[in-house]
């Protein structure tokens, strides 16, 4: 993961796994790797996925189970939400992109469309 250098990397991760989890690639109940593999798979210290575990659980999206690890939430509402937001957060940045480029909402509208093969 290529992180930027104007955000937290710790919130980065954390928007990585909602990702994960609007995507199906984590699903609720599921252990989380180790923080020393996370570390490792993100290349970064084991102090920042410490602080992206603490957040995480400090939202209600994951629990500790002592001496077995990190899990998600058997929250599925929250899950939802979670995937609600991220797809919110894609069709807002397409949609100002769009904007920037001066394109009617008929245009954008029209373009989707045509993406997508016609359905509405």
């Amino acid at each position: 993961m290529k992180f930027d250098n104007n955000r937290p990397i710790y919130l980065q991760i954390i928007s990585e796994i909602h990702k994960d989890l609007a995507s199906g690639r984590l699903v609720t109940g599921q252990k989380l790797p180790s923080v020393r593999q996370l570390a490792i798979d993100y290349k970064v210290n084991p102090n920042t996925i410490q602080r992206t575990f603490r957040e995480l659980e400090g939202m209600g999206m994951t629990f500790t189970k002592r001496g077995m690890g990190t899990f998600i939430t058997e929250d599925a509402e929250m899950i939802e939400e979670i995937k609600i937001s991220v797809v919110e957060g894609y069709v807002n940045a397409y949609i100002e992109s769009m904007k920037a480029l001066n394109l009617s909402n008929e245009e954008i509208v029209e373009i989707v469309q045509k993406r997508l093969g016609g359905v509405a």
